[in-house]
């Protein structure tokens, strides 16, 4: 930092990483929970010599350069911490006064804590706050970011996966044309490959979590969620509504994903652009692929293993995308290195395979064209233990012949995106058995089943009431599904 950018940031508000101390001859004792907590974090710097009054800051220097800094760097590497910390050093000259700065990075070894792990702080805001047990067991979950989901499950192996789930992405994979040399490679060399499996057959976390099967995946994850829940009303009130949707426990990540990118057609408007060469309409999908790029990133970022549950919650004004477990750095560094970081890389680079998310990095930056596409606000609140980003639409009571809130736009595009004969006369069920049916013709009665978490009677009555745009074609086990338009 040069004395110009510390001049600039003494004249700034923000304090979520900078920390001033009068520190006129001696080391104040609060510097070590400031020090911890910037270790535990993103790391910030700590500036001597500068004292605070209400808004203002005078600069006081300090007398002896030379033994604040003997005596800062002695106790970083003392046993005052459980672990021994690294720091900069830098020196100013400001109005004639000695000032003196320390760049503390983030410690690759967490949790940071003076004495015990009773006494880890964390920064809140512009000041530093002892952790709670629920931050500290976070802390210690973080040792293995960017690894778990790459480490091999022991005793499991390809047939523990739901061969559906598997076998639809594969299918994607292939549409999308991004892993075109393993077209033709059976499922084993297929899931080596990208590291569904390890080199020895067993299930990588990351494999299990995005396709296992029940009870596999809960058997060994006891932890996964992928819950998503629509909840009438808006502000902190709505939160004790029942809600009016809420999706079936899924074995997956996949099967959550599908049914939840289903959920998120019906929230955005998609207005026909134009018609294409083959005579079929092109539609406007960019606030859809926002809120699809949020949920790739709320399970990629996700710590699968903490006791918090992955959630959506849409309210009639917005939608929070919820996951458990904080970024590595500050989202401004995440947003500026334009480098990837996440947390399970495998179920990273599965999404991204199949177009799901964004590469390098362009994740936030895509996240953020949601104000300039719709003119609402997005917001990101990263803490220590958990994600939220939440998007705003335009509350339906806003203008009531718009129907531009979340209410409005479910029956209004559900039976757009599903066919043009499908009206308001089909319920809710079954335009997600016809969505099932034209996303994958040869879906089975038991796979709609399972989706939905009715049984298969339940299924076949629903497509019986739907006679006259549904029919099978072929026999029951090697035939198809048609939709009539």
């Amino acid at each position: 930092m040069t004395k110009e950018e510390l001049i600039a940031r003494l004249q700034d508000i923000e304090w979520s990483d900078f920390e001033v101390k009068a520190a006129k001859s001696d080391l104040p004792k609060s510097i070590w929970e400031t020090v911890c907590a910037f270790a535990n974090g993103s790391g910030g710097w700590i500036v001597l010599g500068v004292k605070q009054r209400a808004q203002s800051f005078e600069i006081h220097g300090v007398d002896n350069v030379e033994k604040l800094e003997q005596d800062f760097f002695c106790t970083l590497r003392s046993q005052k911490f459980n672990v021994k910390l690294f720091a900069i050093a830098y020196k100013y000259d400001i109005e004639g006064k000695r000032v003196l700065a320390f760049f503390i990075p983030s410690s690759e070894t967490k949790p940071v804590y003076i004495g015990s792990p009773a006494n880890t702080f964390i920064r809140m805001g512009s000041g530093d706050q002892r952790a709670t047990q629920h931050e500290v067991m976070a802390l210690f979950r973080d040792q293995s970011f960017g690894v778990r989901s790459e480490q091999s499950v022991p005793d499991t192996n390809i047939h523990m996966l739901n061969q559906s789930s598997l076998h639809n992405f594969r299918a994607i994979v292939r549409l999308q044309k991004t892993l075109t040399q393993y077209d033709g490679a059976d499922d084993e060399e297929f899931c080596r490959k990208v590291g569904i499996t390890d080199r020895n057959g067993c299930l990588t976390y990351g494999g299990l979590i995005t396709f296992g099967e029940a009870p596999y995946t809960f058997r060994y994850i006891p932890t996964f969620c992928a819950d998503y829940v629509e909840i009438p009303g808006s502000g902190k009130g709505a939160m004790t509504n029942n809600y009016t949707y809420r999706i079936p426990e899924q074995e997956n990540l996949w099967d959550a994903a599908k049914i939840i990118e289903r959920r998120l057609r019906t929230l955005v408007d998609t207005p026909m652009t134009g018609i294409s060469e083959y005579g079929l309409a092109e539609e406007d999908s960019s606030q859809l692929e926002i809120l699809r790029e949020a949920m790739a990133n709320m399970m990629m970022h996700a710590d699968h293993f903490s006791p918090m549950r992955s959630c959506i919650h849409v309210f009639d004004d917005r939608i929070e995308f919820l996951n458990p477990g904080g970024f590595p750095k500050s989202v401004d560094e995440i947003e500026s290195q334009l480098t990837s970081l996440p947390r399970n890389p495998v179920i990273a680079k599965l999404f991204r395979l199949a177009k799901l998310s964004e590469n390098l990095g362009y994740g936030i930056p895509k996240l953020k064209r949601w104000e300039q596409l719709t003119g609402r606000k997005m917001t990101i609140h990263a803490a220590i233990d958990h994600v939220v980003v939440t998007f705003y639409f335009k509350n339906r009571q806003d203008d009531s012949s718009d129907n531009s809130g979340f209410n409005g736009n479910v029956g209004k595009n559900v039976g757009k995106n599903v066919g043009k004969n499908v009206d308001k006369k089909f319920s809710d069920r079954q335009r997600q058995i016809l969505e099932f049916m034209k996303e994958s013709p040869m879906i089975s009665l038991v796979e709609m089943s399972k989706r939905l978490g009715v049984s298969s009677k339940t299924v076949e009555r629903e497509i019986a009431r739907m006679s006259d745009i549904v029919r099978r074609v072929g026999s029951k086990k090697g035939g198809h599904w048609k939709v009539e338009e």
